[in-house]
């Protein structure tokens, strides 16, 4: 059987969600840190299997596919058995899809180390200018999920059996602690993370467990 690698950096929210996906899908991989923080992610070798430059990367017996989002839909498709990381019902797949694209298009890009990068070299932004930026876009996106996970939840963000909106929350509440935001306006959104965290497939995925941890 071809091997399975997923490419990714203990830190990436966006490797975090994948890594999630693979436990709950029950799939065996090896993992290949990128290490972001030293550019490994635009060396010739990695942009010869990914252009974007980005992490994660799933190489699935010589499928390579980029972005978090649609390699989680591959899985799915590809592996139907086991977990489904969507509902099936039209409507709260929608709704799984809709709070998933919140947080990796709306509010993750924009605490990208990348972004980070080119408003300190190019507007001159301090680094806690920086990060304050980055608590802002957190804060504004938490603000419409709260109210949003209010009508989806129930004991997960679209009912009772975790989804893709769950495998992108968990992360980009990882990232707010990280940065110092303040989850107490967030009530439904910390108790729904609290509850992921309780799920083993969850709680492995989590960066402090990846062999590249620092």
């Amino acid at each position: 059987m071809a091997e399975r690698v997923l490419y990714g950096y203990y830190r990436s929210s966006a490797a975090y969600r994948v890594r999630i996906a693979l436990n709950l899908k029950g799939l065996a991989y090896q993992y290949r840190a990128v290490n972001l923080l030293k550019g490994e992610q635009k060396s010739p070798e990695y942009l010869a299997i990914n252009p974007q430059g980005l992490v994660p990367l799933l190489d699935d017996g010589g499928a390579q596919i980029a972005q978090s989002l649609a390699i989680c839909e591959y899985l799915d498709e590809a592996y139907p058995d086991g977990a489904k990381l969507l509902p099936a019902a039209p409507a709260a797949r929608a709704q799984a899809r809709s709070i998933a694209l919140a947080i990796a298009a709306d509010v993750h890009p924009l605490q990208n180390p990348r972004v980070g990068k080119y408003l300190q070299a190019e507007f001159g932004a301090s680094e806690e200018g920086k990060i304050e930026w980055i608590r802002y876009w957190i804060r504004t996106g938490f603000d419409a999920l709260e109210q949003q996970l209010a009508r989806s939840a129930g004991r997960y963000a679209v009912g009772d059996e975790p989804s893709l909106a769950d495998i992108c929350l968990l992360p980009q509440v990882f990232s707010a602690r990280r940065f110092g935001v303040d989850l107490g306006p967030y009530p439904t959104l910390v108790r729904i993370a609290e509850a992921l965290e309780a799920i083993p497939a969850f709680a492995d995925a989590h960066p402090s467990k990846q062999p590249d941890a620092v």
